[in-house]
């Protein structure tokens, strides 16, 4: 078996009411889908900095456009999609 490690965590009874009918429902347990859950979570909020640090990164190195600048090319972008569609 893997290593293990406890975390324990306050939630509201109506979510813990949720969990308790969601792993009876998929015959899993109650660790399994919050682990799940908890995965999940860390791996879009890790994406989420990761992205924020690129565009820190990018403005720091002048690699940024002015708000004009990207609504043009937006609005350009839209109506080449459009164009095409047509």
């Amino acid at each position: 078996m893997a290593n293990r490690a406890t975390v324990t965590f306050h939630t509201t009874p109506e979510i813990k009411e949720r969990l308790d009918r969601l792993a009876t429902v998929t015959r899993r347990s109650k660790s399994f889908l919050t682990n799940a859950a908890v995965e999940q979570y860390l791996a879009a909020e890790e994406d989420f900095v990761s992205r924020i640090a690129r565009g820190i990164d990018d403005a720091e190195g002048g690699r940024s456009y002015s708000t004009q600048e990207a609504m043009v090319s937006m609005t350009d972008r839209i109506n080449a999609r459009a164009a095409a569609k047509s």
